[in-house]
């Protein structure tokens, strides 16, 4: 529950700062230029950040091929997993009772227009990240979804490695630009 608290004042502090760094524009739509962006100029990659960016992506890729069967490496025992506005639990848990029996029924799952922000803060990293994704289903009846996401993230390091400790995405439908 500490763990919880924490992660929530932590992504309310990185988000006020990274509001007070940025110009007035930056809520306006295309990618936001801040301090651990990958689009940033002249900005130097850290080996840890480096480290966080394979295992979030790492975990996309996973998502995209269906095959989650490596995906609890990339998560601490004692991750907490919030999705939608539901409380899904450790990352054992929503596999086994989630994201495991959903794939059973897709035929396909694509993410596109992926941006990701990274802040290395000692042994703590933040993630945020922004992205589409479409998903088909094995029944040619369902129609396939189409929907906007987002992922906040805080990925603890431990010894030398690098594994989510608190996930949350959440999903609407996409609007394309009229």
């Amino acid at each position: 529950m500490m763990r919880s608290a924490f992660a929530g004042l932590a992504f309310a502090v990185l988000a006020t700062s990274a509001q007070a760094q940025e110009p007035a524009h930056a809520h306006a739509p295309g990618p936001v230029h801040t301090r651990g962006s990958e689009h940033a100029p002249g900005h130097a990659q850290s080996a840890d950040e480096a480290q966080v960016r394979t295992v979030v992506t790492a975990y996309k890729d996973a998502i995209e091929r269906m095959d989650v069967s490596q995906t609890p490496a990339l998560f601490w025992a004692d991750s907490e997993i919030f999705e939608n506005g539901g409380v899904e639990g450790s990352f054992a848990y929503y596999l086994e009772h989630h994201l495991g029996p959903e794939f059973a029924d897709l035929a396909g799952f694509d993410f596109r227009d992926r941006e990701m922000k990274v802040e290395v803060d000692g042994d703590t990293a933040f993630v945020s990240e922004t992205y589409t994704y479409h998903i088909t289903f094995k029944d040619s009846a369902r129609a396939p979804i189409e929907r906007r996401g987002a992922a906040t993230s805080v990925l603890r390091k431990r010894g030398d490695e690098w594994r989510f400790d608190v996930y949350h995405s959440s999903a609407r439908p996409f609007r394309p630009a009229a």
